[in-house]
């Protein structure tokens, strides 16, 4: 059973990795953005995110969980068996980031 953390700056790669350990491996993927945020500009309440990616959690046998919040990241800690994180470095990131629609 593998359960990957990943997490890193905006435009390391989160993403991209997420996607392709889940395709491989047959993992559920959870990106962060969607359980942080209640609507564009507006945060979600820290205990309504928790909650949420504890039933992510819950429901799924492996996963594969990414995003860049670390008090999500860490919340989902103690039911890894992996934690990545990505820093290639801020002009990747930002060059990333700059190629994205």
């Amino acid at each position: 059973m593998r359960r990957v953390v990943i997490i890193g700056n905006s435009g390391s790669g989160k993403s991209t990795l997420a996607h392709k350990l889940a395709s491989e491996h047959g993992l559920r993927a959870l990106d962060l953005d969607t359980i942080a945020w209640s609507s564009p500009g507006v945060r979600r309440d820290l205990s309504d995110s928790r909650t949420a990616l504890d039933a992510f959690i819950a429901q799924n046998e492996a996963w594969v969980i990414e995003g860049c919040y670390a008090s999500l990241a860490e919340h989902a800690l103690p039911h890894c068996t992996e934690l990545v994180f990505l820093d290639p470095g801020v002009d990747a990131c930002v060059a990333h980031n700059e190629a994205r629609p």
